[in-house]
């Protein structure tokens, strides 16, 4: 086991302090969860345990506001309001799937990552409970692909489906922390693109790949469902300190997770859908050159030199135009279509063919 860092260890000293102090101020633990995924045989249940004021008080609602009228402050609800949390650490969690109960803990940042085999469930959505030791029982949905289902598409969230440019340091910060969640703006033509792809492969699971904090997920899920987003799993990152240091690596973040999902669902290839204003390409070009027969084909939506320059500070793709393709091909020999447009639409006109 490594060692924790000076980072991580300095945050847990700081944890242990805040938590009896906001225990006094009426804070309880809370779970929040997010949704799972899994085959048949196994199941990957994803939830956090955190300490967090009491829920009537989240974004000015009024006592005895209507369900339509507490979503409404919920979308109203300011970014920096998601991570004005603490996580408790090492608590007991029991998970209830198809009423069989799984014991667990979470681990030093609250989260829980639970690998269920023979749960029992048949492919499709399910709602499954999850229970903290203090906290209230929580709903979870998860999604079991089946056995027969042979493609998927793994998606980016940032630039990709929603303009927020959160690479480049302070506009990350504004949409983060400043901006109002429900001012966050779809990519043109995406969510029509998913429309077209599900039509086309109607079985086809969509799960989302983001470097982006677990804090806001619930945000995230919000703006989906207003911009007609397809629900899916998300596979996001903590911007925590780690055991080997004070942030984790975004690129090695998308990287392991891809593998991790050619590993969990060995019979199915995939759509890539990502942006070129950090390191999509790249990323998804290795991994075609290592699998390319698990690589349908990758779809890469093209900033405009003006979102280039607030991602990375250059009015063009960090590979200076070349592309990491030739020919429409990631790897020499290897048919894997490689699509570039600055919308969704556009990029279905190009998919179509390799889709349909």
């Amino acid at each position: 086991m490594a060692r924790p860092s000076l980072a991580s260890t300095l945050e847990d000293g700081l944890n242990r302090r805040l938590l009896p102090l906001l225990r006094r101020r009426g804070w309880r633990p809370t779970t929040i969860t997010y949704t799972g995924y899994g085959s048949p045989e196994r199941l990957r249940v994803l939830a956090r345990v955190l300490l967090k004021e009491d829920d009537g008080d989240v974004a000015g609602a009024d006592v005895g506001a209507t369900e339509d009228e507490l979503v409404e402050a919920q979308e109203a609800e300011r970014g920096w309001r998601s991570f004005l949390t603490t996580p408790v650490s090492h608590l007991p969690v029991v998970v209830e799937i198809a009423g069989r109960e799984h014991s667990a803990r979470v681990d030093r940042g609250g989260y829980l990552d639970l690998l269920v085999p023979d749960h029992g469930l048949p492919p499709g959505w399910h709602d499954i409970t999850v229970r903290a030791r203090g906290a209230r029982p929580t709903t979870a949905r998860v999604l079991v692909i089946g056995a027969e289902t042979r493609f998927g598409v793994i998606s980016d969230i940032d630039d990709t489906v929603m303009v927020t440019r959160v690479p480049r340091p302070l506009v990350a910060a504004w949409n983060t922390f400043v901006r109002h969640t429900s001012t966050r703006q779809p990519v043109p033509g995406m969510a029509e693109l998913f429309r077209h792809v599900q039509a086309a492969r109607p079985d086809a699971p969509v799960l989302y790949l983001s470097t982006g904090a677990w804090n806001v997920v619930p945000a995230l899920e919000r703006f989906f469902r207003r911009s007609d987003l397809p629900a899916g799993p998300m596979l996001m990152t903590d911007w925590g300190p780690t055991n080997t240091g004070w942030f984790r690596s975004g690129q090695e973040h998308k990287r392991t997770t891809l593998r991790r999902l050619l590993i969990d669902f060995p019979e199915l290839s995939w759509l890539l859908v990502g942006d070129d204003g950090q390191h999509d390409p790249e990323i998804y070009a290795e991994l075609a050159r290592e699998h390319p027969d698990r690589v349908t084909a990758v779809a890469i939506r093209q900033l405009t030199p003006t979102e280039h320059v607030l991602s990375h500070g250059t009015p063009q793709a960090l590979d200076g135009g070349r592309g990491q393709h030739d020919g429409g091909r990631l790897t020499e020999g290897h048919r894997v279509p490689f699509v570039e447009a600055g919308d969704g639409e556009a990029l279905w006109e190009q998919l179509a063919p390799h889709l349909t």
